[in-house]
């Protein structure tokens, strides 16, 4: 695997450049973007898509989100857009929002799972975008871990899961958002929010306002329903220890969790008074930090060798919706009310 170092402004144009050649060649690279760290390949190419696909040890059914940086790359690669998503584009884009629209047919078909349908999404991180410019490619990105395991934000993470079994890797900064980005289909009427993500929900209301919230969003997928976006299956984020989503106040989480002797705590910074082992992963009245940091805490769960895992569920306001989405599928819904 290669590794490509950007520190200093000569290393970045290698870099970058090196990172486009080898997507180019149809080559696997892990990029940085804001939200995770994304497993790029060219988005038409399926060979490319399948060594995706074989890395991650991804099932074939889950679709993977396409990145672009432009509107010529989005008009290639969707169609009949509506006016509305044109409107979020504007608003969001580039940014953690991805739409799922009606596709053209140019991207290989392994992306979009077998549906006619293509999610894409127009990166803030400059580093993602400067590679999508310089390849000329859309690049199809699905977070760059092992299927199932804790997304990466960290560059250390991606080489924990896949080095070995990908082509390159970009060294870049950590991920600013820390959870992936919020997805809504306009391919259903009202539109529809399947993934929740930075872009909130209180924001897409402002555009869309008859917006719909799919049942996945806080609720498992029934048997043999089709996932529509990444993130809507059972599980997914998890660490290897078995893990509950704790909902109750400050007190009453700290009491239980003080019982259990051979686990860990994934608490608040307000959570004082915990006697077992912790990790803490936020302030409960800043959404963003506990997004931030979410995926290291469970990869650290895994860290600290513990059976067990008890993590403080956060609020489901704004960005506090798509951690606890994560969690949800983290823990397998395993949900314990105080």
């Amino acid at each position: 695997m290669i590794t490509l170092k950007l520190d200093l402004k000569s290393d970045y144009e290698k870099g970058t450049d090196v990172a486009a050649k080898l997507l180019k060649e149809g080559k696997t690279v892990a990029i940085p973007t804001e939200t995770v760290y994304g497993l790029a390949a060219s988005a038409f190419d399926d060979e490319a898509i399948k060594n995706v696909f074989i890395a991650k040890g991804r099932p074939q059914d889950n679709p993977l989100i396409v990145h672009i940086c432009d509107e010529a790359m989005l008009k290639r690669i969707a169609k009949n857009i509506p006016d509305r998503a044109l409107e979020c584009a504007e608003k969001f884009w580039p940014g953690p929002f991805t739409m799922v629209l009606e596709k053209t047919g140019e991207t290989a078909k392994s992306v979009s799972a077998g549906l006619n349908t293509v999610a894409v999404r127009m990166p803030s991180n400059k580093t993602a975008l400067d590679i999508i410019r310089k390849s000329g490619l859309a690049l199809a990105a699905p977070s760059a871990n092992s299927s199932g395991s804790p997304s990466p934000t960290k560059p250390c993470h991606v080489e924990a899961d896949l080095d070995g079994k990908i082509d390159a890797i970009v060294f870049g900064e950590n991920c600013e958002v820390g959870v992936e980005s919020t997805v809504v289909s306009f391919c259903t009427n009202p539109p529809r929010l399947l993934r929740p993500g930075a872009v909130t929900e209180k924001q897409l209301r402002e555009l869309i306002p008859d917006l719909e919230v799919d049942k996945a969003v806080l609720a498992s997928l029934d048997k043999d329903e089709i996932a529509h976006s990444p993130g809507m299956k059972y599980k997914h984020y998890a660490p290897k220890a078995e893990a509950y989503l704790v909902e109750g106040d400050s007190g009453e989480f700290c009491e239980f969790v003080n019982s259990k002797k051979q686990a860990v705590a994934v608490c608040f910074e307000e959570d004082k008074n915990i006697s077992i082992n912790k990790i803490v992963y936020g302030n409960q009245k800043d959404e963003s930090s506990l997004a931030k940091e979410v995926f290291a805490a469970l990869r650290e769960v895994d860290e600290l060798g513990v059976k067990t895992a008890y993590i403080h569920a956060p609020s489901k306001n704004g960005i506090g919706l798509a951690v606890y989405n994560r969690l949800l599928r983290a823990t397998a819904f395993k949900v314990i009310k105080l």
